[in-house]
């Protein structure tokens, strides 16, 4: 049994520090207190958010106890990781009503009835300044510039902010307030995570597992899954915008999506890929996937009647057979959407591109596009239909 969930724990995780002591904790054989903590810097969450909440969904479903922190104190100072300029904080008020939709969206995967919502402004907010004195005290500015971002500003010259070092020293505390045993954090956050191991051992405490999971790449396949990038899957999509978007993905990516995004059993999920290998169509695990993601946000009666309306656009005849399959050689930050149709043939001029977007003449995957400004990711691959008889399949490759 141990085992069993030690493999479904495992399973999609990049790294585990220390996995020795993992299986220690495990075997106490007592509910384990297993935190993942989140900024309320956006308002809304997409499916790269959801890879750590899925996997402390693993850990809530192995009998642990889950405790999801809301950093309403932390998104005020802004994470510097992975930043080369200072991040602007948010406004209390942002913070508030941005923590307000976490806690809607979140529950869609979590049992609430299992899980413990903490906000940490309900300790460092009574934290006084001699407090935060000995909390700054607890580390060394050496050992702050070994972290990968602050040393690359420091060498090119970059201001850093002072508030800056207290964000890994918080997140550290934060466990030692919440005396967690295990943190779940993207790759990304591993110095703000062995913070935490540091700062409990300092208080007496026993250091906690570290689970670091990947960053989710966006529909691209090659860059993180960001807004910002605009190759995202939003939880709170429409149901038919959620399906086709993961139908658009590549095959190969699809079998990352399962990795990290799928509650499935991992032996089925390998079951089912070595079937695409004997050459069965990857299509239909696509659907499955697809189904598993919208009945997850939206329910079971969506996901059937989103694969019907994708079907009703791509299946019964909307398309035709002899469409053409066209490869787009563009640069990583895509290619504004009247220059791919240009590109394609499928209009004659960029300017009549505009023009029949803005008559809503121009269709991707089905869907009626009204953004003339859109760009399109790179590494994408959507069917595109100009008016009612231009078609083509066109896929956007890195140069």
């Amino acid at each position: 049994m141990l085992q069993e969930i030690l493999a479904q724990l495992r399973y999609g995780a990049d790294e585990i520090l220390l996995e020795a002591e993992l299986i220690k904790k495990l075997e106490e054989n007592r509910p384990l207190i297993v935190k993942a903590g989140f900024d309320p810097t956006a308002p809304d969450l997409h499916l790269g958010h959801t890879v750590l909440i899925n996997k402390l969904k693993h850990f809530q479903d192995a009998g642990h106890k889950v405790q999801f922190l809301i950093g309403d104190f932390t998104a005020m100072i802004g994470d510097p990781t992975g930043k080369n300029v200072t991040r602007k904080p948010l406004s209390p008020e942002a913070v508030l009503e941005n923590a307000k939709t976490y806690q809607e969206q979140v529950f869609k995967i979590l049992d609430p009835d299992k899980t413990e919502v903490k906000f940490n402004s309900t300790w460092m907010g009574a934290m006084s300044s001699a407090e935060m004195i000995q909390l700054a005290a607890k580390h060394t500015v050496a050992r702050m510039l070994e972290r990968d971002d602050f040393s690359k500003r420091y060498k090119g010259g970059q201001p850093i902010a002072i508030h800056e070092f207290l964000y890994p020293l918080i997140q550290g505390y934060d466990s030692v307030v919440m005396k967690a045993d295990i943190e779940l954090g993207g790759t990304d956050q591993k110095f703000n995570l062995l913070m935490g191991r540091h700062l409990q051992e300092a208080n007496g405490q026993k250091p906690q597992v570290v689970l670091m999971m990947p960053i989710l790449e966006g529909l691209d396949g090659v860059q993180k899954m960001s807004k910002s990038l605009n190759n995202y899957i939003g939880i709170a999509d429409a149901p038919d915008d959620m399906f086709g978007k993961i139908m658009s993905i590549s095959d190969e990516l699809m079998w990352r999506y399962y990795q990290l995004l799928s509650f499935r059993p991992v032996t089925e999920i390998e079951r089912w890929r070595q079937a695409c290998l004997n050459g069965e169509n990857p299509r239909n695990f696509k659907v499955s996937l697809g189904q598993e993601i919208v009945a997850r946000f939206h329910g079971e009666q969506a996901a059937a009647a989103a694969l019907e309306s994708f079907e009703a656009r791509f299946q019964r005849g909307a398309l035709p057979d002899d469409m053409e399959e066209i490869k787009i050689t563009v640069a990583a930050d895509g290619l504004a959407i009247a220059n791919v149709l240009k590109a394609a043939g499928l209009v004659e001029s960029t300017s009549e591109a505009i023009r029949m977007i803005k008559q809503g003449a121009v269709k991707i995957d089905g869907e009626k596009l009204e953004d003339v400004k859109a760009v399109i990711a790179a590494a994408s691959r959507h069917v595109y239909q100009v008016g009612k008889r231009k078609f083509a399949r066109i896929e956007l490759v890195l140069d």
